[in-house]
């Protein structure tokens, strides 16, 4: 890779009282990357990125992104108003359960306003085509505009968080399992729109996931965590498709099919 690194991660280190949730974990991510973190549950994935994301503070270690407007930062150095501005302009999150990444009480149209105008558009005529327009990119009828979440499916309410998250253009999102919980069919209409975003908008990522299957589909680069270290690192489909440590290849063995 060549220039500077979007993130780099040094030695992260998590403790919960006596239990150290992940442990020593050090990586770059790299401006277009998308880099995905496996592991069963308990391994310390969902941890690491609530670290990285600076929604969690590690005990060890540093986080430091490379920002567009002020350059490299230490996510944890940062205070509370700066990083609260980084996640609303450069950065996204998209939870698993869709209801913790949208405000519940107003309209769709709303929920992806708001990030316009955390990066200055005031607008509301141009504010609303917008939020049309991803309505449409998310595969939501533009009816429903100005219906609000509640009245959504859980499909439809994580394409939506979808579109909250990335209408700002983000530099970087974080995604939490962002198929876990829905029906296999709908799973795979996120899936295809999510692949189709990533690349489109040549976004950076990184994606939690237990399920092999959307590594493979999403990522170009898999870290395979055991008890909080990262066991197994490399490019996505030599990962999968030859797995060196013996974990990643129980993994693969269990969850791939044969």
């Amino acid at each position: 890779m060549t220039g500077a690194p979007l993130l780099s991660v040094r030695d992260v280190t998590k403790r919960f009282g006596g239990r150290i949730a992940c442990r020593d974990v050090s990586f770059d991510l790299w401006p277009g990357e998308v880099l995905g973190i496996v592991g069963e549950s308990g391994s310390g994935k969902t941890t690491l990125l609530n670290c990285l994301a600076g929604r969690m503070t590690p005990d060890a270690g540093s986080v430091a992104y490379d920002s567009a407007a002020s350059g490299p930062v230490d996510v944890h150095g940062l205070s509370e108003a700066r990083r609260r501005l980084l996640t609303r302009t450069e950065w996204g999150f998209v939870n698993q359960d869709a209801r913790e990444g949208l405000r519940m009480g107003v309209s769709a149209g709303a929920n992806i306003g708001e990030r316009l105008m955390a990066i200055g558009e005031r607008h509301y005529g141009e504010i609303r085509q917008t939020a049309t327009d991803w309505l449409g990119r998310v595969e939501i009828e533009l009816d429903r505009l100005d219906d609000r979440p509640t009245a959504f499916s859980g499909g439809m309410r994580q394409r939506l968080q979808i579109a909250r998250n990335l209408v700002s253009n983000p530099r970087l999102v974080f995604m939490d399992e962002p198929t876990g919980g829905l029906d296999v069919s709908v799973q795979a209409r996120i899936l295809d729109l999510l692949r189709g975003l990533v690349e489109n908008l040549h976004l950076s990522a990184v994606l939690v996931t237990h399920d092999l299957g959307v590594a493979r589909l999403l990522t170009h680069r898999l870290m395979v965590m055991q008890g909080g270290r990262v066991v197994e690192v490399g490019l996505t489909d030599q990962v999968l498709d030859d797995p060196q440590h013996a974990y990643t290849q129980m993994l693969v063995a269990s969850i791939l099919p044969v």
